[in-house]
């Protein structure tokens, strides 16, 4: 190549791993991924997307990949991706209400994934009622009296109290003890 020429430089495709739970996440990483490599082409997205598939997910897929359609073949196999992967609501409700605890994350952490899981249809009263009784009761009581301020701005607040106070645990459980004398 003589000077003046233009050059082509390609920037390789950097595909993060495939997350199940996620699929409609990681397919926004992945089109970054396409979008900085200048990717544009159907059938190479496509292609990118069944050589990083674990088998058990491309099982799922499996008509699609088998049998891709003459166009739009990326956008199937996404779209078919996140409808088979993703969770019901009714299957994220049940989470949300039944399995959901703070763990070790920070309020506003645990208020995001909740909110997350509640989708955008879910009122804010429900999910601060929700989200508040999850917490340590010490958190509990100050943020019953935070009543005029918005959920994210008490998550703010809860984030730095959480940050001062010891790791307290969500609930309590106290052991007693029954032993009689010994009868004589």
């Amino acid at each position: 190549m003589s000077e003046g020429e233009p050059s082509i430089c390609r920037v390789g495709v950097k595909i993060p791993p495939f997350w199940p739970d996620k699929p409609t996440l990681w397919f926004a990483q992945l089109e970054g991924q396409f979008a900085l490599a200048n990717v544009t082409t159907d059938a190479t997205k496509f292609y990118h997307v069944i050589s990083v598939l674990e088998p058990k997910y491309a099982a799922d897929v499996e008509d699609i990949i088998t049998k891709p359609l003459s166009t739009e073949k990326y956008e199937k196999l996404k779209s078919e991706l996140i409808s088979r992967l993703s969770s019901t609501r009714a299957e994220r409700w049940k989470q949300l209400i039944f399995k959901e605890e703070l763990g070790d994350r920070n309020p506003s952490q645990f208020l995001r994934h909740i909110r997350s899981l509640a989708g955008p249809e879910c009122p804010d009263e429900f999910l601060r009622n929700l989200w508040t009784t999850r917490l340590p009761s010490l958190l509990q009581s100050i943020i019953a009296m935070q009543d005029n301020l918005s959920l994210d701005a008490v998550a703010q607040m809860a984030d730095k109290v959480h940050e001062v106070t010891p790791n307290i645990p969500t609930s309590h459980v106290a052991a007693t003890s029954t032993s009689q004398p010994p009868l004589s």
